[in-house]
């Protein structure tokens, strides 16, 4: 009696590793990563950040060599976020506004050291500047005024793009800044100046070591619930990013990153547009802790998470985890 075998071995392509080459569905480079970096004031300075191992706060005279860095692990843009001195927050986040902050030094000091071999992406919201924490201004009751913020960002994007910033990237959540924010862009002559919506940024537990790292964690009044969005909903991300697109946004954002890779896949599919992934600040600090803890190796969890971003439908992602990543590629 003859033995039966399958007409099909889907481990034959498994076999070998030139196989399992040229069978991959999916390709991560360095050329799909975006570092975020975060800046501080002071000269010749490094922060260490203890919820986020690894990540430092620089000082802008330290901006150029990351960037340097940067170009030549084959990274081809940079996420800043400023950590502004509490002395210059104030409950409106005018320092958001001051051509000569944090961030507008940063961009000019990459610019000088780098020309245009790097683009230079910049968070757009008034966290960062606000002595409340909110991303917006707020009334009397705390409540973030949408129309009132807009009007802030518009500057505050006028005055990164002035500096030089190549993609301005909205994480405020308001209704209707993208459109004002095109526009004011395109009065003020810079057409060319991208603009990356996070248009599905979720109110999430996983963004704690990233307002350390800015400073806002403890300056925080309430939460973030009435503009960031409902963990639990899908269809409400898709109305966001179609309303982000008609208003002019040259991307997308969804935030944070592997919790919500349905949703990275869901607007791909919709929209077909280019779709970008934060993996954000605890995701991050949870593979550092895990490997630090034996519980997985550091090298292979990093690369299998980025891909998944990949494998989603990503164009590419924003990674803590950008710099070493690219090592690991071009090894």
């Amino acid at each position: 009696m003859s033995a039966s075998y399958p007409a099909t071995r889907l481990r034959r392509t498994r076999a070998s590793a030139w196989s399992r080459a040229l069978h991959r569905e999916n390709l991560l480079t360095p050329a799909d990563l975006i570092w975020p970096l975060f800046v501080t004031e002071g000269t010749g300075t490094e922060e260490p950040i203890g919820s986020l191992p690894g990540v430092s706060r620089w000082s802008v005279d330290l901006m150029a060599p990351r960037a340097k860095e940067a170009m030549a692990l084959g990274i081809p843009c940079l996420a800043l976020f400023p950590n502004t001195q509490a002395q210059r927050r104030s409950d409106d986040g005018r320092e958001a506004l001051n051509p000569d902050n944090l961030m507008c030094r940063a961009i000019r000091a990459i610019r000088d050291a780098c020309g245009e071999g790097i683009g230079v992406l910049t968070d757009v919201a008034l966290d960062p500047y606000t002595s409340h924490g909110q991303d917006g201004l707020v009334d009397p009751a705390g409540y973030v005024l949408n129309d009132a913020t807009v009007e802030v960002l518009v500057g505050q994007s006028l005055n990164q793009a002035a500096a030089g910033a190549d993609v301005i990237a909205p994480s405020d959540m308001m209704d209707g800044r993208i459109s004002a924010i095109r526009a004011a862009l395109e009065g003020d002559g810079h057409v060319n100046v991208q603009i990356m919506s996070y248009a599905a940024k979720y109110a999430s537990a996983f963004y704690g070591p990233f307002r350390d790292a800015v400073g806002s964690s403890g300056l925080l009044k309430g939460d973030k619930k009435t503009y960031q969005m409902d963990p639990a909903n899908g269809e409400e991300a898709l109305r966001e990013v179609a309303m982000d697109i008609a208003e002019g946004a040259d991307s997308v954002m969804v935030k944070p990153g592997l919790p919500y890779l349905d949703i990275v896949r869901r607007v791909k599919e919709r929209f077909e547009v280019p779709v970008f992934a934060y993996q954000v600040s605890g995701e991050y600090a949870m593979i550092e802790h895990a490997a630090a803890a034996g519980a997985g190796e550091r090298d292979a969890l990093v690369l299998e998470t980025l891909l998944a971003f990949k494998r989603a439908g990503c164009s590419g992602v924003l990674t803590y985890h950008a710099a070493h990543a690219a090592r690991l590629l071009g090894a």
